[in-house]
């Protein structure tokens, strides 16, 4: 059974720093493609930042320039490093991996881990 677990979530400042990991267990194969999305109170989930097995990065316009991306394909796990963070970055950060089978793709979701910037 796949399992993405999260960690390094937590209270920061504005204008501070976080970063986040993700490792996957349970997969031989490394996956297609990892990444982060967030939650907000009230919003709905958006792609926060994705990396694709080669090292293709897209970042959504609200993060370009402070977060960046990466990942260890051997050890399946998958960083987000977020500087100048701000209080609209406040979310559930969800890390996320995708794996093409022969016939389907699959989703992976970790549980979520708490991202709070105080203003």
């Amino acid at each position: 059974q796949v399992q993405l677990v999260e960690s390094g979530g937590g209270l920061v400042q504005a204008g501070g720093s976080l970063r986040l990991s993700c490792a996957a267990s349970g997969i031989v194969f490394s996956f297609n493609a990892m990444g982060w999305y967030r939650q907000a109170p009230g919003k709905q989930r958006e792609l926060v930042a994705r990396i694709t097995r080669g090292g293709s990065t897209n970042y959504a316009d609200s993060v370009k320039g402070r977060f960046t991306v990466s990942r260890d394909n051997a050890e399946n796990t998958v960083s987000l490093q977020m500087n100048s963070l701000k209080p609209e970055d406040t979310a559930v950060y969800y890390c996320h991996a995708q794996f093409n089978y022969v016939t389907r793709s699959q989703d992976y979701w970790g549980q979520g881990t708490q991202v709070s910037v105080s203003s």
